[in-house]
């Protein structure tokens, strides 16, 4: 009997073993799987100056994220490559970093490297990684998924990360030609193309991509500029059914394309661009404009002589005044880049397609060295001198009246018997320009008159705070019309201000000299 018994007990501590009891391992019990995914920070802000990823205190732009899975209410067993985790929207926001100290997941320099998708062993059920933003603002979704090996059924979860916010207020507008950088004038022999890609970038305040918008939001203009030759008669912007001195487009993510070609002259074309900060919208008139410049180079052949600058002595600049010029190159091989190595009065800067441009603060007389090199790198430096005179004498306000800036008509420089010239018109082209003035009380509307009345193709309307001309000047157009002038005058509540304006016609445009 006592033999039976023994094994009778040996057969039961078997079945009991079998059946998970008396010391089995968990992964036999095949209970589902479920899996947390959670992040320390679920908003970050834009990574604008684009440091690395890091970890501690001081890693603004990186959060840690934790991953578990559990079998019932315990934690799965640990193993190699159990969590599968990937950006599954989002990626312009920000990456995936292990930040474990492993060296294969670093580069030869010690960086750690980034990843759209990362596979994590399990520890205690569970195991962290790292997400770190990038320059782009948007959401982005992080998902780990986690596989039972009992029944291959897959479990997941997501977290969302939210990095920066975009303004949508318009806060600067650049704008970039395509190479070569320049044009050849119309019926040059060296085979220089005469037409040019130009692209404008807008930005808000957070340096993202202004949303596209319903209507036009950059206006670009062929500005006439006293210093440059006579490149901008003849040439004119395209943008589809759109051709002319003076353009309005739409961006598409921040970006708005237009066309420049060249008319028979070579010298230097400048263009203004212009987005309005109030509502992203050009075509109902700026109200707060922004503004850029940039020029563009003509030539009628590829010149075989040496670089050389053409300028020694620049126009007089005013204290508070804004000033622009062009700084022109010859010789070398176009296109040409600037940079001012040395005495730039306060308030100017050179950019690198040589406009030299801004509001001078401090009156004198400077020695400015400036350095042009050539698209084959050559260079040449040349002193350039420049006056700044002191700001113009402004009576003061009377003591009971309030304290308001001066009324002025947007773009129009210079003292008030300054004539104002505006970009040309084209014959048998649509020409528009909106006139738009500051200072006085600024919850005061802005009316405007135009006297003698414009000419005969042209028509003058209100459009909320501004003055808008419009017209076709039709082939072949009177010599008397070829250049016509008249007084535009904006009135805010008690201030007012004239300035002469004058409307030419392109050279060998519609039949005018």
């Amino acid at each position: 009997m006592r033999k039976l018994f023994g094994v009778a007990a040996l057969v039961i501590s078997s079945v009991l073993t079998a059946c998970g009891g008396g010391g089995g391992s968990p992964g036999d019990t095949k209970l589902p799987y479920t899996i947390t995914l959670t992040a320390d920070k679920t908003q970050l802000p834009i990574n604008i100056s684009s440091q690395a990823a890091s970890i501690g205190a001081y890693a603004t732009y990186t959060t840690t994220l934790y991953v578990n899975a559990f079998e019932g209410g315990a934690p799965i067993q640990g193993g190699k490559d159990i969590f599968a985790c990937n950006i599954s929207q989002g990626l312009d926001s920000g990456v995936l970093y292990y930040l474990d100290g492993d060296k294969s997941h670093e580069d030869d320099n010690g960086n750690p490297l980034a990843y759209r998708s990362i596979t994590l062993g399990a520890n205690s059920g569970g195991n962290s990684f790292h997400f770190h933003a990038g320059t782009k603002s948007g959401t982005a979704r992080v998902t780990c998924s986690v596989t039972n090996p009992a029944d291959n059924q897959v479990s997941s979860a997501s977290v969302d990360i939210v990095v920066g916010a975009a303004t949508g207020k318009p806060a600067s507008v650049i704008a970039s030609a395509q190479e070569p950088k320049y044009l050849g004038s119309q019926g040059n022999v060296s085979l220089i193309r005469n037409n040019v890609g130009i692209q404008a970038f807008i930005m808000d305040d957070a340096n993202q991509p202004i949303p596209n918008p319903s209507a036009a939001n950059v206006q670009i203009s062929i500005r006439p500029f006293a210093s440059a030759s006579d490149a901008s008669a003849g040439a004119r912007l395209l943008s589809g059914s759109q051709s002319g001195s003076v353009l309005q487009v739409r961006t598409i993510g921040g970006t708005g394309l237009i066309s420049l070609s060249s008319g028979p002259n070579s010298g230097v074309i400048l263009l203004e661009f212009t987005t309005d900060r109030f509502d992203n919208d050009v075509s109902n008139g700026i109200q707060d404009p922004v503004t850029s410049l940039l020029a563009v180079g003509v030539y009628d052949a590829i010149s075989a002589t040496p670089l050389s600058i053409a300028a020694t002595t620049l126009p007089g600049a005013q204290v508070g005044v804004p000033f622009a010029y062009v700084l022109q190159a010859s010789g070398g091989t176009p296109p040409y880049s600037w940079v001012a190595t040395a005495g730039l009065p306060s308030g100017l800067t050179l950019g690198s397609s040589g406009v030299l441009q801004g509001t001078p603060s401090v009156e004198g007389s400077y020695n400015i060295v400036v350095t042009v090199t050539d698209s084959l790198g050559a260079t040449t430096t040349q002193n350039m001198a420049i006056t700044v005179a002191a700001a113009a004498v402004v009576t003061p306000p009377t003591p009971t009246a309030p304290a308001q800036a001066p009324l002025t008509i947007t773009g129009c420089t210079g003292s008030a018997t300054t004539v104002c010239q505006l970009p040309n018109a084209t014959a048998d082209m649509l020409y528009l320009y909106a006139f738009s003035a500051t200072g006085g009380d600024e919850t005061k509307p802005v009316t405007w008159n135009f006297t003698p009345a414009t000419p005969a193709w042209l028509t003058a309307t209100q459009v909320g705070n501004n003055g808008v001309i419009s017209g076709t000047p039709v082939s072949p157009v009177p010599a008397a019309q070829c250049s016509v002038s008249f007084l535009a005058t904006a009135t805010r509540d008690t201030l007012s201000v004239s300035r002469q304006i004058l409307v030419k016609l392109a050279s060998g445009s519609g039949g005018c000299p």
